[in-house]
């Protein structure tokens, strides 16, 4: 990991590289046209010496002849830093005037710049030890001849030293000066990323508490935003892992405890009649203890899955007469008239089917244990009814019922009302899963008095199908 570039290491060099190649790609271009036009102005002076020495050739009875002194001729090719070399050839090959020993090369180089009569070429060429820009002019009048002119390359070489050094390294210089610059506004630009992983690791694990956010630049306002998100989704579960150590501790005391004593009880007594009493009274608050833990951790799969939970097209009449005919046992050896409402037509909602099931499981569960009544007969009805866009499903008893404070702390985890203490039966954690239940699946959940006033109506309300009828 310390090996790694950093990320201001990194931004500037991809950068800087592509910048760099381009720079001195148009930086070569340049030299090379400048050197291409400067070659031909070059040229063009050699030319202009060929041809002032062929217009002093004229034809005499003896033959060709150069009539140029040697003052003249000093005059036509003088050249201040460059040493200039001619030759006048015969058709021939040999020499009218001038070195006899400079000649073109074979492999010669056509120039645009002769006339459609004549013929211009250029060469490179070594006379005497030194290199040689050759130009050879072919002339036919007033008979066929040649002029060479030999040029020294000192000044072609200089002028090409002369502008790759103005131009690459002043090019040198900016490209420098430029990833300086880059580096420092780079390293300015990632210095909140710098205090974000300062922050981060100087705080303490247990610290899940937003981070300062830095408004440099967007990208770190999105960064900043997202590990605060994180953070609150494992705040929030870490406390759901702690409320649920907790309720576990603290709900599971109460039966392990009555166990205990049960066991403890019979140790003390010799009677087999007591043994049996107490293990049958164990074997119920075993049991208990088991419908707790199991409410426990649908409430905690509750709270940790409350996102992604799956949402589909789910028939509710199928559902409540499944659960209805599961508890029916029950209500019969409690001599509860347990009855249903609304199935006579499908009806199809929105939700998830194994949350519809345990909501009106535990619905059922709590009507049963603490929805009796205390005179006549005890009925629980569950009841369908649905409207254009909802369905509402209802568990509705004749027990003592509920006043307003007490259906606002039942809906709390682990509060139990003043009928479920007197009677010791369960822990208070069933309406808590019904109602996260609910906030889940984007349901309602609400506690209301019974239609006929004595006794209490719970009432899930679900979103409707729109293509069920």
């Amino acid at each position: 990991m310390t090996n790694q570039p950093s990320l201001r290491a990194l931004l500037v060099m991809r950068v800087l590289l592509p910048l760099a190649l381009t720079w001195l790609l148009g930086t070569a271009l340049t030299v090379a046209v400048a050197l291409f036009f400067a070659q031909k102005a070059f040229d063009r002076g050699l030319v202009d010496d060929a041809y002032t020495i062929a217009s002093r050739v004229s034809l005499h009875p003896g033959g060709l002849t150069l009539d140029l002194t040697s003052g003249e001729m000093g005059a036509v090719l003088f050249d201040k830093t460059e040493n200039m070399f001619f030759s006048v050839q015969r058709r021939d090959g040999s020499v009218l005037a001038g070195h006899p020993w400079l000649r073109a090369p074979v492999s010669e180089v056509r120039s645009s710049l002769g006339l459609l009569d004549q013929r211009v070429s250029f060469s490179d060429s070594i006379y005497q030890g030194k290199d040689l820009r050759v130009v050879s002019l072919s002339l036919s009048e007033p008979e066929p001849f040649t002029v060479l002119v030999g040029q020294t390359r000192g000044s072609r070489n200089q002028m090409l030293e002369a502008v790759l050094m103005y131009s690459i390294i002043p090019q040198m210089i900016l490209l420098a000066a430029l990833a300086w610059w880059l580096r420092r506004e780079i390293g300015n630009q990632l210095q909140p990323l710098s205090k974000l992983e300062q922050s981060i690791n100087e705080r303490d694990a247990l610290d899940l508490t937003p981070v300062p956010i830095s408004e440099a630049n967007r990208d770190m306002s999105l960064l900043g935003a997202a590990i605060n998100d994180l953070l609150t989704r494992l705040e929030r579960s870490l406390r759901a892992q702690r409320e649920f150590s907790g309720n576990v501790a603290h709900e599971l005391r109460t039966p392990l405890a009555g166990i205990r004593a049960l066991a403890e009880y019979g140790l003390a007594h010799q009677d087999p009649l007591v043994w049996r009493d107490q293990l049958q009274r164990i074997v119920s608050s075993e049991a208990r203890a088991d419908r707790l833990v199991e409410q426990l951790l649908a409430l905690a799969l509750a709270e940790e899955t409350q996102t992604g939970i799956p949402v589909e097209p789910v028939r509710l009449d199928e559902v409540v007469r499944e659960r209805v005919l599961r508890f029916m046992p029950r209500a019969d050896a409690a001599h509860v008239d347990l009855g249903v409402l609304g199935l006579d037509d499908p009806i199809t909602i929105f939700a998830n089917i194994a949350l519809v099931e345990g909501a009106l499981g535990n619905l059922i569960d709590n009507a049963l244990r603490y929805g009796l009544s205390a005179h006549g007969v005890s009925y629980v009805t569950v009841g369908i009814q649905k409207s254009c866009s909802s369905v509402d499903l209802s568990v509705t008893d004749n027990g003592p019922g509920l006043s307003l404070q007490e259906r606002q702390h039942l809906m709390q985890r682990g509060v139990r009302g003043l009928h479920a203490e007197r009677l010791g039966q369960g822990a208070g954690l069933g309406l808590a899963i019904v109602s996260k239940f609910a906030q889940v699946m984007h349901a309602r959940f609400e506690l209301s008095p019974a239609p006929e006033g004595q006794g209490l109506c719970a009432t899930l309300s679900f979103k409707r199908d729109p293509r069920a009828s």
